[in-house]
């Protein structure tokens, strides 16, 4: 960089910088929010061409910053996420110059006619929405055996811990290997099933997938409305809590948020050191640990013994029943036509994909293209009726619902008399998400090889502050995340 004091942030600061950091630089007038915006993108410039993780810049971010910087001086900070430049998943909503493509060419040229939800709450609290992210196209739900971070519009996302060796996770690839690169403070990533979790335990980061309901769908690409949730990927918990409390809220355009017993609640209360003191922690193992690594396994039975010394009494290899069921994917096949044929018929009147059968068609036109990894799960979805009339996904739906809750997490938290439950790694991430229950993935160390493990705590609905004090006792007491080495090449 070509201005010394810029230069020197890059070089001794900008690494791991937290947003409680950025603000104490930003409120001190070290540090413009723009001059912040400008050290990201030179970040993203440098070390981003290995990694495919920024799949566009906004063009207004330098401009957005300027003015929230004078916004500060005259009025001051509207939030502690004024003036901090935060990335988004490319199927969440901007009303700007960006596109929103959920990874597909198909969408390429598609810019949203109103704001998500998530983007209304980001602007509202001053954010800088510095771009989009890639992702595993259409959030991995187009055809089986798809690489996680593959996308026709913005290539292969690789984990920056390994790239090319160790799997970067999905489908929220992109805002997971973005941050654990630190090309933004934090980024929102959005989980069906397992889609924030898996890349934050893969690239070493503190991810949160809320409950179904603590933040609303309104503007997000959906693949299913009982089980879709955006929320935030970050370095730290603290981070992470941040920007839950700014998503936050209730929302007439998604009649679920209205149950959102949390909106307004400020989630930086629920950060306690002895946050795990005195709580009833269960471990789920079985069923589960054995589908890890030797290697992961080994991590995270340091993570249980680290537990065991927070305070918390630990309840180990709690049973969970629907660790035995068998489970299919009956209700997102069933919930994807009419969820995506009425966002597709919403678009601007030039974008000429207005329905799945289209999209099928669009693909099937140039597969070379297109279908990579083919069209099967998209072919299964257009077969139903869309009318969420079909017996089958009704009996799904009522099954998902009574195997995740009275015979999944519900169970265990009722029968052990526990605060939150610990899995390994994101394994039964699928349970809390056909629930619509909240999780929180936290780093848990590495392998020998240098691949990030996390674990992850589960609770019942609505239960983000206790999950929170958790992992952020954990994270306080163990602090084993550590950034990547970046290669220039």
């Amino acid at each position: 960089m070509q201005s010394p004091k810029l230069k020197k942030f890059f070089e001794e600061w900008l690494e791991e910088v937290t947003i409680s950091e950025i603000q104490e630089k930003l409120e001190s007038g070290e540090l413009t929010s723009k001059e912040l915006v400008l050290l990201y993108l030179k970040r993203i410039s440098v070390y981003d061409k290995e990694i495919h993780s920024v799949l566009e810049i906004n063009p207004d971010a330098l401009q957005i910053a300027e003015a929230l910087d004078v916004e500060r001086k005259v009025k001051g900070p509207r939030s502690p996420l004024h003036g901090v430049p935060i990335l988004i998943k490319d199927n969440i909503d901007t009303h700007d110059k960006m596109h929103t493509s959920a990874g597909s060419l198909a969408l390429k040229d598609s810019i949203a006619l109103k704001d998500s939800y998530v983007a209304e709450q980001l602007r509202k609290a001053g954010a800088v929405i510095l771009g989009k992210t890639n992702m595993t196209e259409w959030a991995n739900f187009m055809a089986y055996g798809m690489k996680s971070g593959y996308s026709s519009r913005g290539g292969q996302v690789l984990n920056p811990y390994g790239p090319g060796k160790f799997d970067v996770g999905g489908s929220s690839s992109g805002s997971g290997a973005a941050v654990a690169a630190n090309f933004a403070a934090a980024a929102v990533g959005t989980e069906t099933s397992g889609s924030i979790l898996n890349p934050s335990c893969q690239n070493s980061l503190v991810g949160i997938k809320p409950t179904v309901g603590l933040i609303s769908l309104r503007g997000i690409i959906p693949i299913a409305h009982t089980q879709d949730t955006a929320g935030p990927m970050a370095r730290t918990v603290e981070d992470a809590a941040i920007l839950l409390g700014a998503l936050c809220g209730r929302d007439e355009a998604d009649p679920i948020t209205l149950t959102n017993p949390l909106a307004g609640v400020d989630f930086s209360k629920s950060l306690l050191k002895d946050g795990l003191a005195g709580k009833r922690i269960g471990i789920a193992v079985d069923g589960f640990l054995e589908l890890l690594t030797k290697e992961k396994q080994d991590v995270l039975q340091a993570a249980i013994e680290a537990l065991k010394s927070s305070g918390a009494e630990v309840v180990e290899k709690i049973e969970i029943p629907c660790a035995k069921a068998e489970w299919k994917y009956d209700v997102l096949t069933y919930e994807f036509k009419p969820d995506l044929n009425a966002y597709l018929n919403g678009l601007h009147p030039s974008i000429t994909v207005r329905s799945l059968r289209d999209l099928i068609a669009f693909n099937h036109a140039d597969e070379e293209r297109m279908l990579k990894y083919g069209q099967a799960v998209l072919l299964e979805s257009e077969q139903t009726s869309g009318s969420l009339t079909d017996s089958a996904y009704v009996d799904a739906l009522e099954f998902d619902l009574y195997h995740s809750t009275e015979q999944g997490i519900d169970y265990a938290l009722e029968k052990y008399r526990l605060d939150a439950i610990v899995f390994p790694g994101d394994e039964g991430s699928h349970i809390s998400a056909k629930a619509g229950y909240p999780s929180i993935a936290v780093p848990a160390g590495f392998t020998v090889s240098g691949e990030p493990v996390g674990i992850t705590f589960a609770g019942t609905a609505y239960s983000e502050p206790v999950l929170i004090e958790a992992a952020y006792a954990f994270e306080q007491l163990t602090k084993l995340r550590n950034a990547p080495v970046l290669s220039l090449e």
